[in-house]
């Protein structure tokens, strides 16, 4: 096993006028992500424990007006060392063209932890402009992509739709 990373440890900051950009976790503000990705389309109803689980699990990227208030987010799950998979990227309306989404893209992808990756995706429905710029291209072998969907679920009652414990079988 090697010895930590400090830039896996300390948290990634870049400021740009009134607005900056973080990977410190103490400063994500988990209500206000949560008022705006559970009205989003790819995620839509999302429990707030699910969204808390998630941002523990990923390396979040806030971007924050006067260092304090959360205007929009950008999460990636990563292993660090080959893949990694954009997602939740998001500026609030109030706060869209003034170049944010593409600042907030440039900062993710200058981040230290995601230099040197293998591959590196996204799902989006309508915003291809912001990531083409990026190197993001449609899927080369579409065929070759399998996923398991399940888009009513966090409309449905809580464990259903849950994998079975297989312990609960025998």
């Amino acid at each position: 096993m090697t010895e930590p990373d400090d830039r896996r440890t300390m948290p990634y900051e870049r400021t740009r006028g009134a607005y900056t950009v973080t990977t410190d976790r103490t400063r994500l503000d988990l209500a206000a992500v949560h008022a705006f990705l559970v009205h989003a389309y790819w995620c839509e109803g999302m429990p707030r424990e699910v969204l808390a689980r998630a941002i523990a699990n990923s390396l979040c990227f806030s971007l924050l007006e006067e260092g304090r208030r959360q205007v929009g987010l950008a999460r990636v799950g990563t292993d660090s060392a080959t893949f990694a998979y954009l997602m939740d990227v998001y500026v609030l309306p109030e706060h869209r063209g003034q170049g944010l989404g593409r600042w907030l893209i440039e900062c993710v992808m200058d981040h230290p932890r995601l230099a040197g990756l293998r591959r590196f995706s996204l799902i989006t429905r309508d915003a291809h402009g912001l990531y083409s710029p990026f190197g993001f291209r449609p899927l080369a072998h579409p065929e070759r992509y399998m996923e398991i969907v399940k888009p009513d679920l966090y409309r449905q009652p809580p464990g259903a739709g849950m994998p079975r414990d297989p312990q609960e079988s025998q």
